[in-house]
């Protein structure tokens, strides 16, 4: 290949994830826009302690949106480190000379998690009640 057909299958691949994080369903026009701006930093606060908009205000549809969206970014997040887990145990048994792998390893698989929990805190405080990409269409908390 050459160097701009690599430029060009780099950006095809931006293109698709970014088209990813943007297609996700905007349910923020069926909830009070007083209810919103009485619990954004609940919202917000629910990617660090899902439950915590449960407790502060459980009558809130928008705090329970994001506990819900919190709720499926910590399983993201468990579900990372258990794969992470896997290839480095399976890395390390071959040997413990490919430890350079596993740092390589460990940021393909975390860097799409932080930006998964990134999308949800802008969302969270910012008034939007957006769904995450990908694990957002899941309800458990409803």
């Amino acid at each position: 290949m050459q160097p701009y057909q690599y430029q060009q299958t780099i950006q095809q691949g931006v293109d698709r994830l970014t088209k990813i994080a943007q297609d996700t369903t905007d349910e923020t026009g069926g909830i009070d826009p007083a209810d919103i701006q009485k619990n954004k930093a609940m919202g917000g606060l629910a990617y660090f302690l899902f439950f915590l908009p449960l407790v502060a205000c459980p009558e809130s549809k928008y705090g329970r949106f994001h506990a819900n969206q919190g709720l499926m970014y910590l399983f993201l997040c468990i579900a990372r480190n258990i794969v992470r887990g896997i290839l480095l145990t399976i890395l390390y048994s071959i040997t413990w000379r490919l430890w350079w792998i596993s740092s390589i390893i460990s940021a393909v698989i975390w860097l799409p998690t932080l930006a998964v929990g990134i999308i949800g805190l802008i969302n969270g405080f910012s008034g939007k009640a957006k769904e995450l990409p990908i694990i957002g269409r899941f309800r458990i908390i409803k």
